[in-house]
């Protein structure tokens, strides 16, 4: 007697995903800086409370927030908004 032979189960195909849009690449940048700046702002914060150090502190925020930008204007650049034609 012979046992017969199934064939294992049909993998499902991996679903495709569309790729991002230009809008949905400018969100996502945009995205990235407004929580790089709410994680900043928790993290100082939490720094706060030596007078002794206020200007430091303020000289350290101001370099992160300048970090933040020129890191999001990057970004931007590289996925520039289409002009409408007209």
């Amino acid at each position: 007697m012979t046992t017969p032979t199934t064939s294992p189960a049909p993998v499902p195909a991996q679903e495709r995903r569309p790729a991002p849009t230009r809008g949905d690449r400018r969100t996502a940048i945009v995205d990235n800086l407004l929580d790089s700046l709410e994680d900043l702002v928790v993290r100082h914060r939490a720094l706060a409370g030596d007078p002794a150090q206020v200007e430091l502190h303020a000289e350290l925020i101001a370099a992160e927030v300048a970090h933040a930008l020129s890191v999001t204007r990057s970004a931007l650049h590289r996925h520039p908004p289409l002009r409408k034609a007209g």
